[in-house]
């Protein structure tokens, strides 16, 4: 097999460690601008559409849910088969779902949208999970630094969609399509070109190479590893999960009713746009930082961080006044940092307490439940806000992210 020549010359180990990050960003500066469509004008298409408020938390809720299931499924087919085929076959998965929706909102089928958005959600199932490609030929000590580097180039595409929702818009309109579909044509185009990089260039495949080395290494012992490291992984795989968990359900819910808070209080389209945007930027932009961070700081402290940050996102957002631009883009920037540091801090403690034979199976397990409280957020989201106010839902969820700094304070004294 042509991964197995890579296992015994470390040069070339080291050389198709950066090929692969350089293929994973040139996939995710695609994937960025794939993901952007759904955040940005989603709950405004269901709007639209359903005449409501109360379920403009639907589509986020659809495409995440879609999300899980395609998280689920593209880390067992990584496992079976490799990075390659799992994680080209999810973008393309995603272009068909956005095309879906172009479909539906042009006729006007709420079925048809709620089904092409949960099918579109495998696009972002797959671009959060490109991350892990970069991971699985790094030294421990550059763990976080690889999923940060994947993480940043996202900050490229997922910067420009939000902003590109206008002209967009016009191109829809002069091909005859409704106006807020222009982003999903966007985002079909790049998720088919970001799985395609992939499906090309991402050989030898990442995992498989990784999973021959460990092979080798473990052949090579005679001595199997005692239980208390175990179990100290097990903690490492829930303590990471539910650090990624609970930074995604926060973010998701605060997200997902900005959009419609704004446009009750009068804001433009574009001005919608710019706070998704620097939100978006937020949360990939300081992930080089944030990676590094992470491997020299440690993961604990960051993972503290999160829900400090994610805290004061809650409160920003939840006592900004309606018409201040400048402090709703605090309250987002400040909720894309928490979820940044959350996401690579929680990413660094899974990857640490996996091996390559399991890894990309409990990886894609992980990211179901990521989508899963992405889901749960989105569609609370809408009916906490529609009951109550957008400051109580951004009140109650920066208090809940408070619940990370014991969680990871006690996991830092199981470790020593």
């Amino acid at each position: 097999m042509k991964h197995m020549s890579y296992v015994d010359d470390p040069d070339q180990q080291r050389r198709l460690y950066k090929r692969t990050l350089f293929v994973v960003v040139l996939s995710q500066i695609f994937g960025g601008a794939g993901l952007a469509a759904g955040i940005t004008v989603g709950a405004l298409l269901a709007r639209d559409l359903l005449g409501t408020d109360a379920y403009a938390g639907v589509p986020t809720a659809l495409f995440t849910l879609g999300s899980a299931a395609a998280a689920f499924l593209i880390g067992l087919m990584s496992q079976r088969v490799g990075r390659r085929f799992g994680l080209a076959t999810g973008f393309m998965t995603g272009a068909f779902g956005a095309f879906g929706v172009i479909l539906a909102a042009t006729l006007e089928n709420v079925p048809l949208l709620f089904a092409a958005l949960l099918i579109y959600g495998a696009g972002t199932a797959t671009n959060l999970q490109a991350r892990y490609a970069g991971t699985d030929l790094a030294n421990a000590t550059e763990r976080a630094t690889a999923v940060s580097i994947a993480m940043v180039s996202t900050t490229f595409g997922a910067v420009a969609g939000p902003n590109l929702v206008e002209p967009m818009g016009r191109v829809a309109d002069s091909i005859g399509l409704p106006t807020l579909t222009g982003p999903f044509l966007l985002a079909g185009a790049a998720y088919f070109v970001a799985g395609l990089i992939l499906l090309i260039f991402l050989n030898p495949d990442p995992l498989l190479v990784a999973r021959a080395i460990e092979s080798k290494r473990k052949a090579s012992l005679d001595a199997t590893q005692p239980q208390s490291e175990d179990v100290h992984n097990r903690n490492g795989v829930y303590v990471g999960a539910f650090v990624m968990v609970l930074s995604q359900i926060v973010m998701v819910a605060i997200m997902t009713m900005t959009p419609v808070h704004m446009r009750h209080h009068g804001h433009e389209l574009s001005a919608v746009g710019l706070v998704i945007g620097f939100h978006i930027g937020a949360m990939y932009l300081p992930s080089l930082v944030t990676g590094v961070l992470v491997d020299k700081v440690g993961r604990e402290i960051m993972a503290i961080a999160s829900g400090v940050t994610l805290f004061f996102a809650g409160i920003v957002a939840a006592f900004a006044p309606a018409d201040s631009l400048f402090l709703l883009i605090v309250g987002l920037v400040l909720l894309g940092i928490g979820w940044n540091f959350g996401l690579i801090s929680g990413t660094a403690i899974l990857v640490d307490a996996t091996t390559p034979e399991t890894r990309a199976k409990t990886q894609g397990s992980v990211d179901v439940w990521i989508a899963l409280s992405g889901a749960s957020g989105g569609m609370l989201s809408g009916v906490i806000a529609s009951q109550s106010s957008y400051l109580t839902l951004s009140l109650l969820g920066g208090i809940v992210s408070l619940v990370l700094v014991p969680l990871v304070l006690w996991y830092r004294r199981q470790s020593i």
